[in-house]
């Protein structure tokens, strides 16, 4: 059986999933075969793994750093929250239904075993597993049954390190707090502390320190710098939905209440003179080069929250005005006419589309997953990004819905794709002139369709980008996992965390 470690946080966005990952990496580095773990993951980054099933991106990241191929197993339960108060719960990659809050919290420990049985699935294979907790083990109202903190530490009999965010303030009250509100046999399973995203001289902090490992008797593993590294992010906490910059290319994101798969466009970030932004007002989206409508949990909510709050109007203005528009999943299907959804699957009832495209979808219970292989259609040549034509591409689908031709207005078609179950060529998603859409996940994820959006930008504006040049993306994704390797080596008490390890609880 596999060696376990947990990285527990004393808050959202602490800094567990890239701990986690940077500590996959150097095992595997080291080694060791290992794998990350999730017992329970709330987030709208999903990813369709190749037997067509559902799990947290954030495992996906932590299973490349790695060097091992995504499993469902590594991530049993995943909540995407559909409201305020509810979510949809997938359960070993498919979807169990929708629970508000109080039922999904009166019914979990009914899904302890099939945490457990993924868990001791993946311990018979690798290792080490590297278990990441979520939110904070001190949510003393959420600890009745937890499987997703100490109690999933117990169940793996796994020590814990307990991860501080300095760069929000107070990380020796977050890390006191979080230590003294577990109870003693919690306590006793907490074997190391990390202060994370620390910016300056480390010995400003020697005295609080010290002082810390006095008070709680734990010691102190590591300082970790703040860390610029480009992998996925797990949800709406992530820092690069906050940044405004501006640059040469101007790529704007509509920020809809319920974003999903943002990890879609992180691309475009590497592009030299191209920004970016996610923006959730008409008076932030100013003049962008191009418009991104991404996916959403709820459609129809969303397309509403846009219509009232005049984004709707500012997308419909930049695409009159013969600039491009892209919709991706939920956004493609804003895109068109009509929205129906009879079953009851979102809101119910019809809603009007943008109109953008002649299109009509209509909800359905059954939810596609899928990876797809493609390529764009030669008739690309006549649109606006017409170098576009002839790419190849891989990607996922999954969403909720079917869209057909609503009237006979001019269409082209996008690409072709094949799935995993099917071979054969079908088609995916639509275009007229400069607006575009399909419901393919991760599509600009191959450098070259990224590449041809933006030379195809920069030619209109009279610029020149500079190439991403042969690196693939996974090649990228490499790198960064080293990197980030390479910063945990130097700022982490490997031998104290081994050590940890070794000594289990």
């Amino acid at each position: 059986m596999a060696k376990a470690i947990m990285i527990q946080g004393t808050m959202s966005n602490a800094g567990k999933s890239l701990i986690t990952a940077g500590l996959c990496r150097i095992f595997a580095q080291d080694g060791y075969k290992t794998a990350p773990f999730k017992s329970q993951n709330m987030a709208l980054n999903s990813f369709i793994t190749e037997d067509g099933l559902e799990m947290g991106r954030a495992q996906v990241m932590q299973a490349e750093a790695a060097g091992i191929r995504p499993s469902v197993l590594m991530n049993p339960i995943l909540l995407k929250p559909t409201n305020d108060t509810g979510s949809q719960v997938i359960v070993n990659g498919e979807v169990f239904g929708n629970m508000s809050a109080r039922e999904y919290f009166e019914f979990k420990k009914n899904l302890k075993p099939h945490v457990m049985k993924a868990y001791n699935r993946l311990a018979e294979e690798y290792d080490i597993i590297v278990i990441e907790g979520a939110g904070s083990p001190a949510e003393i109202n959420l600890k009745a049954e937890d499987i997703v903190n100490m109690g999933m530490a117990k169940a793996a009999k796994a020590p814990v390190l307990l991860v501080g965010d300095v760069d929000r303030g107070g990380v020796f009250a977050q890390l006191y707090g979080t230590v003294a509100l577990l109870d003693e046999g919690e306590q006793a399973m907490v074997k190391g502390l990390i202060i994370n995203k620390f910016r300056g001289d480390k010995s400003i902090l020697t005295p609080g320190i010290e002082s810390l490992e006095d008070m709680i008797n734990i010691p102190v593993v590591g300082v970790a710098p703040y860390l610029n590294i480009d992998v996925d992010d797990e949800d709406s906490l992530s820092e690069r939905l906050c940044s405004n910059n501006i640059d040469m290319i101007d790529i704007a994101v509509i920020r809809v209440p319920r974003l999903s798969n943002f990890t879609d466009f992180n691309i475009f970030e590497r592009f030299e003179g191209v920004s970016v932004r996610y923006v959730s007002s008409a008076e932030q989206l100013r003049s962008p080069d191009l418009i991104i409508l991404p996916g959403t949990k709820n459609t129809m909510k969303d397309l509403l929250w846009m219509r009232q709050n005049g984004i709707e109007a500012a997308i419909l203005k930049h695409a009159a005005a013969g600039k491009p528009v892209f919709g991706i999943c939920g956004g493609y299907q804003m895109l068109g006419e009509s929205l129906e959804d009879p079953e009851g699957v979102e809101e119910g009832g019809q809603l009007k589309g943008m109109g953008l495209l002649p299109l009509k979808t209509v909800f359905k219970n059954e939810k596609r997953r899928t990876r797809v292989k493609g390529i764009f259609e030669n008739s690309l040549r006549d649109g606006y990004f017409s170098a576009l034509a002839g790419r190849e591409f891989e990607g996922y689908e999954i969403h909720m819905g079917e869209t057909s031709i609503e009237s006979a207005k001019k269409l082209n078609p996008l690409c072709s794709i094949k799935t995993s179950e099917d071979e054969r060529y079908s088609g995916d998603g639509y275009y007229v002139e400069n607006v575009y859409g399909c419901y393919i996940h991760g599509i600009f994820e191959t450098p070259k369709v990224a590449e041809a959006i933006i030379e195809e930008i920069a030619s209109r504006k009279g610029m020149e980008v500079k190439s991403l040049g042969n690196v693939s993306a996974e090649e990228y994704k490499n790198m960064q996992y080293d990197l980030l390797a390479d910063a945990l080596r130097e700022h982490l008490d490997m031998d104290k965390i081994y050590e940890i390890l070794e000594a289990g609880i």
